[in-house]
């Protein structure tokens, strides 16, 4: 993958030509996002989708002191002309350059690089080498879209997804979970050899994500379209929408889901705006998480990260858990280390379970394993592999379903069984941890402060979520 790593270096340093123009980094993704689609729309043959006189060739031969100019209106025009990608991928897409000598040397050096080589090693792989650098770049604020590509490949690997079934990620961000869901499907089928009807389905009927930022959006649309996940099909592939509010019913019934949902309180301390929850929370996770078991179809399975306080709130988090555990099977928890998101700095967990063919009593027991205690402090220096997750893979065994036979390890060891009883006496607490913490960490190891600061601001907002629950409840509809 050299010359992929190469090309992202070589991309991710023309952001200094943009810092003189007060361009931060995740805006230069976004800028470079409709640069590249230009460009990469000419390397793989799919200018048809452009409108003439708006494609890579028409920007790069304009004369330099007019290219911006022409640049800017290109991005008007293309927000409403083209295909349904071409649209979504420039709605409302402005500039932040303002030289017109900075937008010629970004054009040229996209131009030059060695694209043939990119093409051959996947530029799909390229563009996603892109959104990881800015989601660790810190400055970039884009951790909370990103979710680390081991963990999402763990959690697809063990769902085992299947052609023809219906896959979904109500909160996609960049479309990392479609992806490698995708790329489970294409190692194992040739998709090319499907007919006729079963291609159109794998197309346009099995990948389906919502995405509420709308640059996000931009960035999910691009990565689909280079992994050959693009739709023209309507209300499928990536969709531009809020999952909380009616446009997530628009999302079909699902066999599986694997999601990262956004964590905090909807803003403003308001309530969802779907009305088919049946507990509504201002809790973005717990809506979330009612949206996936909700969304699944008889025998559907879902694995989510989600943090800490969703396995512990009480209230309206103690209905939904309850509510969870009835309707599905909650087969596995995964406790987290700490450190693998930078963004959100918080405890997280895999929830996986499988929707049940009844509505009542599908959880007869939760195991529950510990990746989280006695594990190194990760971070830029110790990043997380595959091979930290080979113990809890073997446990899990080689059933989507969570079927596979298991064995307690007891109080020393990182997986334990517990009863539906047993998490009942503890008042649906699904916060159970046991191992002893050994690791003692030294001041260079210590969380970094802004580290600390958000794990204490999820709390509060966890706190204050289930305060506006409870004054919701009594009819108090304001909170200041």
């Amino acid at each position: 993958m050299t010359v992929t790593h190469d090309i992202v270096a070589k991309l991710w340093n023309l952001c200094n030509m943009l810092k003189d123009d007060g361009v931060t980094y995740h805006q230069y993704v976004t800028e470079l996002t409709y640069l590249l689609f230009l460009k990469m729309a000419e390397e793989t043959e799919q200018e048809d989708k452009i409108p003439e006189g708006y494609r890579w060739r028409d920007l790069v031969n304009k004369p330099a002191p007019d290219r911006l100019e022409h640049y800017k209106i290109m991005l008007i025009h293309l927000g409403t002309k083209g295909s349904r990608q071409v649209q979504e991928i420039f709605t409302n897409a402005s500039s932040f350059i303002k030289k017109a000598t900075t937008l010629s040397s970004l054009v040229t050096s996209i131009d030059e690089l060695d694209w043939y080589s990119a093409r051959q090693e996947g530029l799909g792989d390229l563009y996603e080498g892109l959104l990881e650098k800015n989601a660790n770049e810190k400055k970039s604020g884009a951790g909370q879209y990103f979710t680390p590509r081991v963990l999402i490949n763990v959690m697809v690997e063990l769902m085992q997804p299947k052609l023809g079934e219906v896959i979904q990620d109500p909160a996609a961000g960049t479309g990392g979970f479609l992806i490698a869901a995708n790329h489970y499907l294409r190692e194992r089928h040739d998709v090319f050899e499907l007919s006729e009807v079963e291609f159109n389905t794998y197309k346009n009927k099995t990948f389906f994500g919502m995405e509420h930022v709308q640059d996000t959006h931009r960035l999910a649309m691009m990565n689909m379209m280079l992994h050959g996940l693009d739709s023209d099909a309507p209300e499928s592939g990536m969709m531009y929408g809020d999952t909380l509010s009616p446009q997530g019913q628009k999302l079909p019934k699902s066999d599986l889901i694997l999601t990262n949902p956004p964590f905090g309180s909807k803003k403003g301390g308001g309530l969802p705006s779907r009305d088919d929850f049946t507990y509504p929370t201002s809790n973005k996770q717990l809506a979330f998480l009612q949206h996936i078991y909700r969304g699944l179809k008889p025998g559907g399975r879902a694995a989510v990260v989600l943090p800490d306080n969703v396995l512990f709130e009480g209230n309206i988090g103690k209905n939904i858990r309850k509510d969870l555990m009835e309707k599905c099977n909650l087969h596995t928890i995964l406790r987290l280390p700490t450190g693998i998101f930078y963004a959100q700095g918080v405890k997280t967990n895999v929830l996986f379970f499988t929707r049940g063919k009844t509505e009542k009593g599908n959880t007869k027991e939760v195991w529950v394993f510990d990746l989280r205690s006695n594990m190194p402090n990760f971070g830029k220096n110790t990043p997380l592999t595959k091979n930290h997750f080979t113990e809890f893979v073997q446990s899990y065994g080689t059933d989507p379903y969570g079927k596979a036979k298991r064995q307690d390890l007891g109080e020393t060891g990182r997986l334990r069984k517990f009863t539906r009883e047993f998490i009942l006496e503890r008042d649906e607490s699904l916060d159970i941890s046991w191992l002893k913490d050994d690791s003692l960490e030294d001041a260079a190891n210590l969380p970094e402060p802004d580290f600390l600061a958000r794990e204490a601001m999820v709390e509060l907002e966890g706190a204050m979520a289930d305060l506006t629950d409870i004054l919701h409840e009594l009819g108090v509809e304001e909170v200041e």
